[in-house]
């Protein structure tokens, strides 16, 4: 697969997250509540194997997107440490400030997915220029 290609993975999960994200509007809370577990599982499993590509590619890659691997990991524990503990809503006013927080959260997740997916972008021009200055290479030798 080339990585214009790999881009179409990037637009057919946001639609799929979409497409979950309006389902869960109308799920119970019971239902929500395993749907958020699935979705955490299913980060986890992606962190895993982000981590298990960079260590693989470590010689392939730049040292900074092992950096930016790392960094990522760490603050996805922070994130998930942090709404693990605000879980614990008492009363309504609590809740609501959870739901607030949750909210702002996810909106910053969406906001630093568009810029990952700005910098997947400039990685594939780069990399398609990268072949091009190649074949120019060859071509003058």
């Amino acid at each position: 697969m080339t990585t214009p290609q790999d881009l179409s993975k990037l637009t057919n999960r946001a639609k799929e997250a979409e497409q979950r994200a309006a389902g869960a509007a109308n799920q119970a809370r019971d239902d929500l509540a395993k749907s958020v577990a699935e979705s955490r599982a299913n980060v986890d499993a992606q962190a895993a194997q982000l981590k298990e590509t960079a260590a693989a590619s470590k010689d392939k890659i730049s040292g900074w997107w092992d950096e930016q691997q790392k960094a990522w990991n760490d603050r996805a524990a922070k994130v998930r440490k942090h709404l693990d503990e605000q879980k614990t809503a008492y009363d309504v006013v609590t809740a609501e400030n959870r739901a607030e927080l949750a909210q702002a959260d996810a909106k910053f997740a969406i906001d630093y997915a568009l810029s990952a997916i700005e910098e997947a972008e400039y990685a594939v021009l780069d990399a398609i220029l990268a072949q091009a200055d190649v074949k120019e290479a060859a071509s003058r030798s």
